[in-house]
């Protein structure tokens, strides 16, 4: 990654993302990269910083997440880890906020409350690129948890079994 953008890690605020350990960095890494790889994001230096920038490309792979209700990949096994995102957008961003529900619910992520969403499988591509195109970078949080309180219930709809 140092070859791609020396600063990525320090990027990592940005984005509201703080990895707190070498897997986090390495998957934070891997997906910068391949995001990079497939021409999905490319970084700019500008006064301020570094920072990754979704490229026309990039744009019609997330207007496909939005408008068409795309699908992620499901793994054949689940890793027994949840994706929770949350996310607090102010009033004056009522459409960005409105777009972020919308879009997580065409692509399958359940509701546990207006801000708060869930799914069961890898999703931090899609993530990235949602705050690179909507620019939310602190105001959504990207978590992988190993339990979620009563969480027979979410199983039940993602039809998972354990």
């Amino acid at each position: 990654m140092a070859v791609l953008a020396p600063n990525a890690l320090q990027a990592l605020k940005f984005f509201g993302i703080e990895p707190r350990n070498k897997w986090q960095k390495y998957n934070f890494n891997h997906s910068i990269k391949r995001l990079k790889k497939h021409g999905l994001i490319i970084f700019e230096k500008t006064s301020r910083g570094i920072f990754a920038r979704l490229t026309p490309k990039g744009e019609d792979r997330l207007r496909k997440f939005k408008l068409l209700g795309y699908k992620l990949k499901k793994p054949k096994k689940w890793d027994k880890k949840w994706r929770v995102l949350i996310f607090d957008i102010k009033e004056e961003r009522k459409g960005t906020r409105d777009k972020i529900r919308f879009t997580l619910k065409r692509i399958g992520f359940l509701r546990l409350q207006d801000s708060v969403w869930v799914y069961p499988y890898d999703c931090e591509d899609l993530v990235i690129l949602m705050k690179a195109d909507l620019k939310i970078g602190k105001d959504l949080l990207y978590l992988i948890v190993d339990t979620i309180e009563g969480d027979n219930k979410i199983k039940k709809y993602f039809k998972l079994t354990t």
